[in-house]
C-alpha cells in the first residue's frame, strides 16, 4: 500500500516525559514523523495512521525515531503549556510592587 508522511513541528518550553520512556527529554524544537496508508475500496480517498514518530537528538550526532502516539504527544504538550502558564502567572505575580 501507499504510504504518506507528514512532518508536524513542536517546541517544548520545559523537559518532558513521554508514556513508554524512563528518561526525560530536553526542552526544543522536535520533528513529529506521522505515516499514513491509503484506505482502498471506498467512494472517496481515505488514509489510516500507521505510526508516529518523535525524532531526537542523541548524543554524538545520533538521530533516533522514537515509537509514540499522538495522544501521549498531547498530553506531553499539555503539561507543557500549564507548567508554561504557572511560570508566567509566578513571574507576574512576584513582579507586582506591593505598596
Amino acid at each position: 500500500m501507499p504510504i504518506q508522511s507528514s512532518i508536524l513541528h513542536l517546541t517544548f518550553v520545559h523537559p518532558f516525559n513521554l508514556a513508554g520512556y524512563s528518561e526525560t527529554f530536553p526542552a526544543g524544537s522536535y520533528d513529529v514523523l506521522t505515516e499514513y496508508e491509503l484506505l482502498y475500496g471506498l467512494s472517496f480517498q481515505a488514509h489510516r495512521r500507521v505510526s508516529t514518530f518523535l525524532r531526537v537528538e542523541a548524543r554524538a550526532g545520533v538521530t533516533e525515531l522514537l515509537p509514540t502516539t499522538e495522544n501521549d504527544l498531547e498530553a506531553a504538550l499539555a503539561r507543557d503549556t500549564a507548567s508554561h502558564e504557572i511560570s508566567d502567572a509566578t513571574v507576574s505575580i512576584s513582579s507586582k510592587e506591593t505598596k
